[in-house]
């Protein structure tokens, strides 16, 4: 049997890292989950059942952004009901964190890859889930200073 695996980010560029890992797709049981926006509506048409939608949310509106960010949370948790992955890989952002530490608490092994986008700083998704993660992957060389116990993966592009 194969393993179920869930590939979750955010939207935009963290969602476009993510993809670069579709070759795997086909090695696992898998499902992808992001936030739903107009730029990748059409995800629905070519994974169908695979993929699930999140709430799009930006902090610069704050008072929203904390509702929305509640009924993430209680999705989320519906969804790895649902899905029940055995390995949680993500590129980021705040959508996966939730994700992330629900599945560490059911047992899921959870993969982050570091975003390309940082090469000398910490992001805030990535020192969430640096105490968590069971495979912690840099980009850039110069990040395992920063996370000592990450594996230098390269570039994903």
């Amino acid at each position: 049997m194969r393993k179920k695996v869930l590939f979750i980010s955010s939207t935009g560029g963290h969602l476009n890292e993510l993809m670069q890992l579709s070759p795997l797709f086909k090695k696992y049981e898998y499902s992808i989950i992001t936030e739903k926006d107009k730029a990748n509506e059409s995800l629905k048409q070519k994974y169908g059942e695979k993929i699930y939608y999140l709430p799009y949310g930006t902090r610069a509106k704050i008072f929203t952004y904390i509702f929305k960010y509640i009924y993430l949370c209680i999705k989320t948790i519906y969804l790895y009901i649902k899905i029940k992955p055995q390995i949680i890989i993500t590129t980021g952002t705040h959508t996966a964190g939730p994700m992330c530490y629900i599945g560490k608490i059911f047992g899921s092994k959870i993969i982050y890859i570091e975003t390309f986008a940082n090469r000398n700083k910490k992001t805030a998704t990535g020192r969430l889930i640096y105490p968590i993660a069971d495979l912690f992957i840099v980009q850039w060389k110069e990040m395992l200073e920063l996370y000592p116990k990450a594996v230098y993966g390269g570039s994903i592009y």
